[in-house]
C-alpha cells in the first residue's frame, strides 16, 4: 500500500511539474518572441518601395523617421556630410536589370543609398556596400556611381521620409524621395 501511494504521489507530482514547466516554457518564448519593446510603435518604421519597369524590378529599402517638430536638413541632418538617407541601417536599393541614371549605368545588382544634402545641391551616391549600419562604414573609395542635382522645395511638410520608384514610361521611372520641405527626383532607363 506504501508502494503504491508513493507511486500515485510520484507520479501526480511528476504531472503537475510537467504542466507547471510547459506554462513557464510558454511564457518565456512569448516574451522572446514578442518582447514589450516591440509592442510600441517604431519613431522610424522599416518599409520599402518597388516597381517593375521595362522588365526591372527596382526595389528600395529603408528606415522611415517622421520630422517630428525638428529642423531635417541643415539641423538633424548635417548639409555636406554624408547620410544613409534613411534611419538605422543604410538604405539600399536593388535592381535586377542595368540601369542608365544620369547618363551613367548602374549595373545590375544591389547598392546601398547616400545622400550629401547641400544648401543649393545635392549629391546621390550608389555604394557597392549594401549592407551597413547607417553611416558607419562609408568609404567613397566603393561609391559605384555619383552625381548631382538640386533638391525641389515642397509646398507642405512631408512629415514622414518616403520613397517611390515610378514607371513613366515603356523602359524609363524615376526614384522619388521626399522628406520635411526637400524633394529629390532621379529618372532613369532600362538597358
Amino acid at each position: 500500500m506504501k508502494q503504491r501511494t508513493f507511486l500515485l504521489l510520484a507520479l501526480f507530482g511528476a504531472m503537475t511539474f510537467s504542466a507547471t514547466a510547459q506554462v513557464e516554457h510558454k511564457r518565456g518564448h512569448d516574451s522572446h518572441t514578442m518582447p514589450a519593446k516591440a509592442s510600441k510603435k517604431s519613431l522610424s518604421p522599416h518599409t520599402m518601395a518597388m516597381a517593375m519597369v521595362g522588365g526591372a524590378h527596382v526595389h528600395i529599402d529603408y528606415s522611415a523617421p517622421s520630422v517630428r517638430d525638428r529642423i531635417i536638413f541643415g539641423g538633424l541632418v548635417a548639409f555636406d556630410r554624408v547620410w544613409q538617407a534613411g534611419a538605422h541601417n543604410a538604405t539600399w536599393l536593388k535592381t535586377d536589370k542595368d540601369l542608365l541614371i544620369a547618363g551613367k549605368v548602374l549595373p545590375a545588382g544591389k547598392y546601398g543609398f547616400f545622400l550629401i544634402p547641400g544648401k543649393e545641391e545635392w549629391t546621390v551616391i550608389f555604394n557597392s556596400r549594401w549592407e551597413q549600419h547607417g553611416k558607419d562604414d562609408y568609404n567613397e573609395a566603393e561609391d559605384v556611381l555619383r552625381f548631382k542635382l538640386t533638391p525641389k522645395d515642397l509646398k507642405e511638410i512631408q512629415e514622414q521620409l518616403t520613397y517611390e520608384v515610378n514607371k513613366t514610361g515603356e523602359q524609363s521611372g524615376e526614384i522619388v524621395f521626399s522628406w520635411e520641405k526637400k524633394k529629390i527626383t532621379i529618372p532613369f532607363q532600362v538597358k
